[in-house]
């Protein structure tokens, strides 16, 4: 992976982490989001890969050369399972106090059971909020924001009918915004794909910035930032094939065109998704050097300044 390639190109010990080392703006930390609070169960594992079973009852393949797993089975595989699901306590401590496995992050029942399918989401609205809820009171005042995970798109568009989403996600998403927002907290919202189709409806219910903004997905920040202003932020948008490349000469004009919707503020860079491992170390501190150096205002973008943004 990118970390273990990092700390061997640069020869730092195996426990270094590039937000501490680097000081970066800000962390994401994770409760145990997982409806049933209990350990990953090893059910097989070899020196290149590893299967588990998680608290989402979910069974995963983790091939250690790839940076992302793989589903094999769901135990909850009928609408009655569905119907019988119970979550554990959203308030139980060890969510927030204890170390330990979680996985984070049913298209066909979507289409076949639409109805059986939103009750069902109706109850993970109600145990998300709770979670929240309580994440929050964890927290005791040291969260700065929260950040609401949900892709719901993929490389060319909505992973289902934008309508379904509006009707059946959209009200838990805006619960959860609406309490973060009492509480003094922003929120950014984290999906991966393009959803151009419903941006406006983020904006509608309050989210304060969207991330990670894939460059793959069609989605440039750039055009975001004119098509909506400052109606919403936006993180992300790096391109880590771009990255992966590692030519100076295109980093700078990229990094350096995207800088142009930090203009009265809204935008926080990053990778558009997981930073893979090749990307070298020289090109992230390239990337993050350039960042910190032409970042700051008055921006100087240089012959990478676009009038019309100003």
């Amino acid at each position: 992976c990118f970390l273990e390639r990092w700390r061997r190109e640069l020869g730092l010990p195996a426990d270094a982490d590039p937000y501490r080392y680097y000081g970066l703006d800000w962390m994401v930390v994770n409760p145990n989001m997982d409806p049933h609070i209990k350990p990953f169960e090893i059910l097989e594992q070899n020196e290149r890969e590893v299967i588990v079973r998680t608290g989402f009852e979910a069974v995963i393949r983790k091939r250690l050369d790839l940076p992302m797993p793989a589903f094999l089975e769901f135990e909850t595989d009928t609408i009655e399972k569905m119907r019988d699901f119970t979550f554990d306590d959203p308030w139980d401590e060890r969510r927030f106090f204890a170390a330990g496995d979680n996985q984070i992050d049913a298209m066909l029942w979507m289409g076949l059971y639409p109805d059986e399918v939103a009750r069902f989401v109706e109850r993970i609205n109600a145990f998300a909020l709770e979670l929240v809820r309580a994440q929050i009171r964890a927290a005791g005042g040291m969260l700065d924001g929260i950040v609401v995970w949900g892709d719901v798109a993929y490389r060319k568009g909505m992973l289902f009918s934008p309508d379904y989403w509006r009707r059946v996600f959209k009200p838990g998403v805006q619960a959860i915004i609406d309490e973060c927002h009492a509480r003094g907290l922003p929120v950014i919202y984290h999906g991966c794909g393009n959803v151009n189709r419903i941006f406006e409806d983020f904006i509608e219910i309050g989210v304060d910035a969207y991330n990670p903004l894939e460059a793959k997905a069609g989605l440039d920040v750039v055009d975001l930032r004119r098509r909506f202003g400052h109606r919403i932020g936006f993180c992300g948008n790096m391109d880590v094939r771009v990255w992966a490349r590692g030519d100076p000469e295109e980093l700078r004009r990229v990094v350096l065109t995207k800088l142009n919707a930090a203009k009265g503020g809204g935008y926080i860079f990053q990778s558009d998704h997981s930073v893979p491992d090749d990307v070298s170390a020289a090109g992230y501190e390239y990337v993050l050097k350039l960042v910190r150096d032409k970042g700051r205002y008055p921006l100087d973008l240089g012959e990478f300044d676009l009038p019309d943004l100003g």
